[in-house]
């Protein structure tokens, strides 16, 4: 009996015990019992503590998962090629589906305009708030590439573009503004900004890009997450009601993928990587607080990113002092299993990504939904689990998504692609426009002396956005439209297609991309001989379209070049063109550097807009009749051919020897733009020419407007270590400043010198100055510099 009454008794505590957790844990928290997790009066790191502590594994996990094709909609009545976004938000199938709540919803865009995003968002957060246990908010992420990716929002040129204005202050014009557009609808965290550097040409995400450089790359990013966050910082991380978590992608060295195709393995040491790739991400971390990042889909000497612990865990956290959450890339914790064939199952997946450090899988719950087993079966501990969701939690505390998760549908609606917007758009592309070329000053037009003026060529018709570009833009303006714009009825526009790049006409949505049949684009050339005959002068707008050159995401989705030259028949509409003696300008809307070598020998005025936002039009006919004078330089080398790639300006001293028959020179340099006017560089002095391996200087170098009309010119910096323990390149931009200038004007322009610039990694992996001289070059390019030396001694 005696047995039996404690085996009762035992029994009796146990349930007791039990009962006990399921009541602090399990039942639902009173609506009237403010918890501590509650209290904004707290600290972030008191309320995530609360929080995780009352919370179930399967409510952890959910947490650490995202929602976008398997959304809990109600698609009752919506047409079959609208799915699986058209429908209404079912509250009934949340309930469902999620029964624990969801850690994040992706792309609540689309087919919403800005009134119906925030709408939707709403309704998530209502039915978290009300239905939920302990009530724990969503967070709703997007796209920022050159803009908020939804339909109504205002579209920006694209990085390529913005970058060539060499302004960080334009950019961070642009993103708080794309930042606040994003926040109106209901939206939290942003998957940009792209910090990779554009080392292969061929790659279709070029146009994502800031160009080749680190260090303009770092300036640019840096710029963009402050203006992005709104300046919050890691000993200050609040994030206001008009700014959202940036995330920074694709980590690292996504730009220089193995035969230019994306995803390519990236088979670079770690000196390169650290010296190059690296260099944007870490900036961003430390000198601007950056709460998120993205790991890239490829591989790193045979480990892929997503499950390199090194990457995400020593070097980001350990080493840089990252305090945010890594987020994975889209489906990117199933490729472990499915390309890379480095774990057995999605199961294997998870645990690898998750003890790599990975915090979120997005976009749907395809792997990390075996991360309850996993803890339950002893294969993942609940520890990593829990610092995940920390981080997770952490973030929705300093956005005060527990305080007030809704937003102002109305004025999502009124404040989105405002006219001020609107007009930032159009100087935005203003000051991205780059001149290439401009023989006996062609340009600018003088359209008091045309009666009539021709505008042709296959992207003459449309303004072409670019990737990540909601198929719905507010509005568009295309260069036809621009100039009719700028001349009115005081000068006949005709028009001309000429040729077709693709059928598709541009679709970096569409998996297709087809090359017109020659007999047909015949016709459009003689068309377009006819329509040039008969104007005094033309303009041909040719390049590239988002068929050419955009994201290859899947095998049925490529995006990616073998060629640079341009595509189709362009050259042969060029070549008929010209023939006719016709005044002729050729302006390039495009994604990246194109090999376009006849263009570049024949065609005397040449402009490259890349691609330029909604207000293209806007900008380009103000370019091309002198209402504004371009300034922009290149941030990307433009190749002869691919067989000179790599291209980019700071190679080491040993590259590029020389070919028979041909050239290792660009065809354009880095750092290159001409300008309606001309600028003299003079001057150039060191402060002290001679300083401590931890001392500081500055340099000053005149530049003088020896031209008539006003005009902006970037001075550029570059730094060569003429003897050091490890090869050097042979020159890198370490400062830059966009200057404007009054015709006979000279402004002097001081660049400072600090040891991070003259830092690099000796041969034991260690960031030093080493003592020694250094050529310190400044000009208008990478090429025509003027050069002085400092000498650097030991202290």
């Amino acid at each position: 009996m005696k047995k039996i009454y404690e085996f009762t008794k035992q029994i009796f505590v146990l349930n007791l015990t039990i009962l006990l957790f399921f009541n602090t844990l399990i039942l639902p928290v009173s609506a009237n019992e403010v918890l501590p997790y509650q209290n904004p009066q707290l600290s972030i790191d008191e309320r995530v503590k609360d929080l995780l502590a009352r919370m179930t594994l399967e409510e952890k996990v959910a947490q650490m998962m995202c929602v976008w094709m398997q959304k809990p909609n109600d698609n009752t009545g919506i047409p079959k090629e609208q799915l699986p976004f058209g429908g209404k938000f079912s509250l009934e199938l949340a309930r469902k589906n999620f029964p624990n709540g969801i850690g994040q919803f992706a792309r609540q865009r689309e087919l919403l305009n800005p009134k119906e995003s925030a709408e939707y968002a709403n309704a998530v957060q209502k039915w978290l708030k009300e239905s939920t246990r302990l009530g724990i908010p969503a967070m709703i992420h997007d796209e920022i590439l050159h803009g908020n990716m939804s339909s109504g929002s205002t579209v920006f040129p694209t990085p390529l573009s913005l970058s060539s204005s060499w302004d960080t202050d334009l950019i961070s014009r642009v993103f708080t503004v794309a930042a606040r557009q994003t926040r109106y609808r209901g939206t939290h965290q942003v998957l940009g900004p792209n910090m990779d550097l554009a080392r292969e040409a061929r790659w279709g995400r070029t146009e994502e890009t800031y160009g080749e450089d680190p260090y303009l790359t770092s300036r640019m990013v840096v710029t963009l997450v402050k203006a992005i966050q709104g300046n919050a910082t890691y000993d200050n991380p609040k994030i206001d009601d008009t700014h959202v978590i940036a995330t920074g992608k694709h980590f690292a060295g996504h730009g220089q993928p193995e035969n230019g195709t994306n995803i390519g393995p990236v088979n670079l040491s770690e000196r390169l990587l650290r010296e190059t790739h690296f260099v944007p991400f870490e900036a961003a971390v430390k000198e601007a607080s950056l709460f998120s990042i993205m790991p890239a889909y490829h591989e790193i000497d045979g480990v892929p990113v997503h499950a390199n612990r090194w990457m995400l865990d020593t070097l980001l956290r350990k080493e840089w002092g990252f305090k945010g959450a890594v987020v994975s890339d889209y489906y990117a914790i199933k490729e472990l299993k499915d390309r890379h064939k480095v774990a057995a199952d999605y199961a294997d997946a998870s645990r690898q990504a998750l003890e790599a450090g990975l915090d979120v899988e997005l976009p749907d719950p395809e792997a990390n939904k075996n991360l309850i087993d996993l803890v339950k079966s002893g294969k993942v501990s609940e520890k990593l689990i829990d610092q995940a969701v920390s981080r997770i939690l952490y973030q929705k505390f300093q956005l005060g998504l527990f305080e007030n998760p809704y937003v102002d549908a109305e004025k999502a609606a009124k404040t989105t692609d405002s006219a001020e917007d609107r007009a930032l758009a159009a100087e935005s592309a203003r000051r991205a426009i780059v001149l290439l070329k401009n023989e006996k000053n062609t340009l600018p037009l003088d359209k008091s002396k045309l009666k009539s003026i021709a505008v042709i060529g296959p992207n003459a018709d449309k303004a072409h956005l670019g990737g990540y570009t909601d198929p719905r833009p507010p509005r568009t303006v295309s260069i036809l439209e621009g100039v009719k714009n700028k001349v009115g009825n005081a000068v006949k526009v005709n028009y001309a297609e000429g040729v077709k790049i693709t059928k598709e006409g541009g679709n970096w949505f569409g998996d297709t991309a087809t090359l017109n049949d020659p007999a047909s684009d015949q016709k459009l050339i003689d068309e377009a001989v006819k329509t040039a005959k008969m104007s005094d002068s033309v303009i041909l707008v040719i390049g590239g379209n988002e068929d050419t050159n955009k994201e290859g995401w899947a095998e049925n989705h490529l995006g990616d070049r073998d060629s640079l030259e341009l595509v189709g028949r362009q050259n042969e509409l060029v070549k008929a063109v010209l023939a006719t003696g016709k005044p002729t300008v050729v302006f390039l809307i495009n994604s990246g550097p194109l090999a376009i070598n006849y263009v570049a020998e024949n065609v005397p005025a040449i402009l490259e807009g890349f691609y330029l936002g909604e207000e293209t039009g806007t900008a380009a006919a103000d370019v091309l009749f002198g209402d504004y004078n371009p300034g922009g330089k290149l941030t990307v080398s433009f190749p002869h051919s691919v067989g000179q790639l790599p291209i980019y300006y700071n190679r080491k001293p040993s590259a590029r020897r020389g070919y028979r028959f041909s050239t290792t020179d660009p065809l354009f340099p880095f750092g290159f733009g001409l300008s309606y006017t001309t600028f003299k560089y003079s001057n150039l002095k060191i402060a002290k020419p001679k300083i401590g391996t931890n001392e500081e200087t500055t340099v000053t170098v005149d530049i003088t407007n020896t031209g008539k009309v006003r005009g902006d010119e970037v001075a550029q910096m570059y730094i060569r270590d003429e003897v050091s323990s490890v090869t050097r390149p042979i020159k890198e931009l370490k400062d830059f400043a966009r200057v404007s200038i009054e015709p006979g004007q000279t402004k002097t322009v001081t660049f400072k010198i600090t040891p991070a610039k003259l830092q690099f990694y000796n041969r034991e992996m260690k960031r030093v100055v080493e003592p020694g001289t250094f050529q310190i070059m400044v000009g208008g390019n990478s090429i025509d510099l003027l050069k002085e030396t400092l000498e650097v001694i030991s202290n």
